[in-house]
């Protein structure tokens, strides 16, 4: 059920709000591959998000927040699981051989199996031509993507080695997805933050079995880690945990859902501008034709959305000015 939008929220807030959400999201994959030139890849995820959820649960402590809710934190267990370990992890290990941009240009395609696995919307969602049309056509941008890395290794090119890397993002994309709906149907009790404290605490304690298991601390040295990875991950835990995430769901109470969901569209394209201006990455012009056709086969998959939810503020619009106008015609009457 989308959240009632509150109008009087400040114009300022809101689009602090909206850049937050925008480029920090978007930035994100730039400041992995940075911290992941110091750090192990799981472990970093362990620090990351052990940090970030013991700060966000600290906070809900001091409010004075109910925090010990079994089945709330078995439902976090599972979405975390699903969203930070496969979805997040995936991105992490795979950053360690591709560009920052290209895993944002996969990961852009994750709305595709969102729809794909929504069981319960099946009869909805592919009924709709415009649904099943943008279904077709992100594919087909994925399919893009892939080819150019096939061409390469039947050509016995390098960038060949980068299809593991591709096929684990699909993976991640996939679990990303599992772990939305999961959260979507089986709603937890307790407030937003502390449901997804419990997310990251969970998640940062898989990873760290996962680490040990990797060998990453075998060869670790601790004072060997350059600072820009130590500043790297600050800025994963502060602004990508914790500031973005409590700006998006600010978001979904004062602003429709569809207006929220529009960083899908602007992430994976601030991920692309950063890795091309500060870290060199290269671009082909297959990748940006890939980006370009999955982005516009996201929007058009939410186009009925938009449409229905234009329909209702119109409703909503009318019948408020229904009631004002009865509310002045009863006013006429008793004077």
């Amino acid at each position: 059920m989308t959240p009632s939008v509150n109008k009087s929220a400040s114009p300022v807030l809101v689009i602090i709000a909206f850049a937050t959400v925008y480029v920090v999201w978007g930035s994100t994959y730039f400041f992995i591959q940075m911290a992941i030139h110091g750090l192990p890849p799981l472990l970093l995820g362990a620090l990351r998000f052990l940090t970030a959820g013991m700060l966000m649960l600290i906070w809900c402590i001091i409010k004075g927040e109910k925090i010990f809710i079994k089945k709330s934190i078995i439902t976090s267990a599972i979405v975390g699981i699903l969203l930070l370990v496969g979805g997040n992890g995936a991105v992490i290990w795979v950053e360690q051989k591709l560009p920052s941009a290209m895993v944002a240009i996969m990961v852009s395609s994750a709305p595709l199996w969102f729809v794909l696995l929504d069981k319960q919307n099946w009869g909805v969602n592919l009924r709709n031509r415009a649904t099943v049309a943008g279904l077709i056509i992100g594919f087909a941008g994925v399919i893009l993507l892939f080819s150019e890395q096939v061409g390469a290794m039947f050509a016995g090119g390098s960038v060949g080695s980068k299809l593991p890397g591709l096929l684990l993002l699909i993976f991640g994309s996939i679990a990303w997805s599992s772990g939305s709906l999961y959260s979507k149907h089986h709603p937890s009790e307790g407030s937003a933050a502390v449901n997804v404290a419990w997310q990251m605490i969970i998640a940062g304690l898989v990873f760290l079995p996962g680490s040990l298991l990797n060998d990453e601390f075998d060869h670790l040295q601790w004072t060997q880690i350059p600072m820009h990875s130590w500043l790297a991950l600050g800025y994963l835990i502060v602004f990508g945990s914790i500031a973005a995430f409590s700006a998006y769901v600010w978001l979904l109470q004062v602003r429709p859902a569809t207006q929220v969901s529009t960083y899908a569209y602007v992430n994976p394209v601030i991920a692309v501008i950063l890795g091309m201006l500060f870290a060199y990455e290269h671009i082909s012009l297959i990748q940006i034709a890939g980006l370009v056709t999955i982005l516009g086969s996201v929007l058009l998959i939410n186009l009925s959305k938009y449409r229905k939810e234009k329909a209702a503020n119109a409703i909503g619009e009318t019948g408020n000015n229904v009631a004002i106008a009865g509310k002045g015609t009863l006013q006429e009457c008793t004077d």
